[in-house]
């Protein structure tokens, strides 16, 4: 699929992007130990790069100009792309718009009223059917014998927002996951636009949309764009509605919405197979891939990250670690190696 030219649009022409990320195998270091009873018992490779607010590498660790799939990370990208393509929303919708939600109530409520903007229904949605992502959601589903639906699948927001802006700009509705339609054109463009670099490879994501390969320090950089960006902008109002209504963009009790309460101004967004993308409003920004897509070493290696744009640790050390049980007690935990640690090592 990546023979398909993606072009340029008038409508995100801000910058002109660099070459694409090298495809090639990723050079990831361990990022994380998993210790029972004083030994190693696994690790977790992965890269993570830290930008400063003046966009350069403060950190890195890893490969970090690598091709990778940024799977939902991609959200707040693909968001600012259907603002740009005139998108009406704002609030806790748009923040729904660039969700991996749990399927709450409020979730599939915020879903519907997206495609009653639109005049359509469920029926129209082209994601993938499937049960609500969030634990509790999903036990709770199929005890009330549900099934899996397209309105339940964590990216229904993002779906939904996509019909309505397709329906406003006039644009065929039945093949809108479609690479070469109007709008995947245009996110594509913006993708590269916000990065700065060329897409490498366009695939399909999980939930049917086209998935774009940029490199882990063109993620950051595209979200430090979004969290800095003026608030009457396009990125601007992506980053003001994950910050008012992080639960949207997740779920209540979800990592990635304590993260952004925990820490004032931060916008956060995870992805599946291990990648996590975190940046404040003065432009600092994180990304993180973990090789193995392990998601129990997602956050650990993430907050590690987020302590080299000086947030303080005592505010991230909710987030640091996770428990290894054994027989129903904490024999250990997970942690994150020296190779994230704010002194070197001495060697």
């Amino acid at each position: 699929m990546s023979s398909i030219p993606l072009g340029r649009t008038d409508d995100a022409t801000r910058r002109t992007p660099a070459e694409p990320p090298a495809v090639r195998e990723p050079r990831h270091v361990p990022l994380a130990h998993v210790v029972r009873a004083g030994v190693i018992e696994g690790v977790h490779h992965g890269t993570a790069v830290v930008l400063a607010a003046d966009g350069r590498v403060a950190f890195q660790a890893g490969d970090i100009e690598v091709a990778f799939y940024p799977r939902s990370a991609l959200k707040p990208l693909q968001a600012v792309a259907l603002l740009r393509a005139g998108l009406p929303l704002d609030g806790e919708l748009l923040s729904l718009a660039a969700a991996s939600h749990s399927g709450q109530e409020r979730h599939l409520a915020g879903a519907r009223r997206i495609l009653d903007q639109a005049g359509l229904t469920e029926e129209e949605l082209r994601n993938v059917p499937d049960l609500p992502y969030g634990a509790a959601q999903r036990d709770a589903w199929l005890r009330d014998g549900g099934v899996p639906t397209r309105l339940a699948q964590n990216c229904s927001g993002k779906h939904a927002a996509m019909l309505l802006t397709a329906r406003l700009r006039g644009w065929p509705l039945e093949d809108y996951l479609d690479p070469a339609h109007p709008l995947q054109r245009l996110i594509a463009a913006t993708v590269e636009d916000l990065t700065g670099q060329r897409v490498a490879q366009v695939t399909v994501d999980g939930c049917g949309a086209p998935l774009f390969s940029v490199s882990p320090h063109g993620l950051a950089r595209a979200l430090a764009r979004i969290a800095s960006a003026p608030m009457d902008t396009p990125e601007g109002r992506v980053a003001s509605a994950l910050r008012a209504y992080p639960e949207m963009a997740s779920g209540t009790d979800r990592d990635v919405a304590r993260l952004m309460r925990a820490v004032p101004g931060l916008i956060a967004k995870d992805g599946f197979e291990g990648v996590q993308v975190a940046a404040l409003p003065d432009g600092r920004a994180v990304a993180v891939k973990i090789a193995d897509g392990a998601d129990r070493a997602r956050m650990p290696v993430t907050a590690a990250a987020l302590a080299h744009c000086g947030i303080d640790p005592g505010v991230l050390a909710e987030f640091a670690t996770s428990p290894v049980h054994g027989g129903g007690t904490t024999v250990g935990s997970l942690h994150t190696t020296g190779a994230l640690a704010l002194t070197p090592p001495a060697t």
